[in-house]
């Protein structure tokens, strides 16, 4: 049973982080840079684990790259990204509206977006934790495309119910990523629209497939329901492109279910060919991935015969 939580004590985070946004939509985007490349500078040398683990993970990934200087360059890049990123968030909702936002985010291959909302077909965005993944929702929502994104609730309530604002504010909706199966499949049975973060760990009981070489365990749940409900997959990433909030919005591929059906490895295939997408996005900007995260947490277990060889 998890422990109570204090929920004085989650108050007050909420008043911290709320004074925080405050003094940061306060700034100027010149200057909001600035913090973020200093917060940056301190995460870089206050979160050891962190750091470690994304020098690991590039290491495995760009196995070509084995200076530790440049892996060390590209893993402050990598903290440099995200905390810029944070300021870009906090900012979001004063800086896009529907008059402007060409000005900050183009689209790639929006034609295969635009066409897949119009159509009587339901429909998944899949993306990964690359560039702003945040954007890709909160734009087509802003463009009148209501569409539903697939999270994982905050812990602390306040905090949570905040951030949920902020992400329902053009029209999006959230769906809880325990809880909400059942809405997900009405969703989808009525032709609706949901996005999802296709790169998380699945644990020991996902479907393992190469990702940068490694095998990683990935969620079999989106192509599952992509062979159930005829559901075309969209596979997108939002890259960063320039300063200030300067963004693209890239349709990497498009998985048709039909063109699986009835193959004995059709879940495999999808979900080896969506992994594959997103890789090749990530290449493009190895700097704008989390790669903070672990996402070869978990590893094929061993076969018994080589266990006990």
């Amino acid at each position: 049973m998890p422990k109570p939580r204090n929920r004085i004590a989650d108050y007050f985070v909420y008043l911290v982080v709320r004074l925080g946004v405050c003094i940061i939509q306060s700034l100027s985007p010149r200057q909001s840079l600035v913090v973020a490349d200093a917060l940056a500078w301190l995460a870089y040398r206050l979160d050891k684990r962190h750091r470690l683990a994304a020098a690991e993970n590039l290491r495995y990934a760009f196995p070509d790259v084995t200076d530790s200087a440049a892996i060390d360059r590209r893993v402050r890049a990598v903290y440099r990204h995200f905390c810029r990123l944070l300021m870009e968030i906090v900012h979001l909702p004063r800086r896009l509206h529907t008059s402007n936002w060409r000005q900050y985010v183009e689209l790639v291959g929006g034609w295969d977006i635009l066409n897949g909302l119009v159509s009587n077909r339901p429909l998944m965005f899949l993306t990964g934790h690359f560039g702003n993944w945040e954007l890709g929702g909160y734009t087509l929502g802003l463009l009148g495309f209501h569409t539903h994104a697939i999270a994982r609730p905050l812990d602390n309530p306040y905090l949570d119910d905040f951030l949920r604002r902020f992400r329902e504010h053009t029209g999006q909706k959230l769906l809880a990523k325990k809880g909400d199966f059942d809405q997900m499949q009405a969703i989808l049975k009525n032709g609706g629209a949901i996005a999802t973060l296709a790169d998380q760990d699945a644990g020991q009981r996902g479907l393992f497939v190469d990702f940068f070489g490694r095998p990683a365990s990935t969620h079999k749940a989106v192509a599952l329901l992509s062979l159930e409900y005829q559901v075309p997959m969209i596979v997108i990433g939002v890259r960063k492109v320039g300063e200030p909030m300067r963004y693209q919005i890239v349709v990497e591929d498009v998985i048709y279910p039909e063109e699986y059906q009835g193959q004995p490895d059709a879940v495999r295939r999808m979900t080896e060919r969506f992994t594959s997408a997103l890789e090749r996005i990530i290449r493009t900007a190895p700097e704008q991935y989390f790669w903070l995260h672990r996402r070869w947490k978990h590893q094929p277990a061993q076969r018994k015969g080589k266990k006990a060889a």
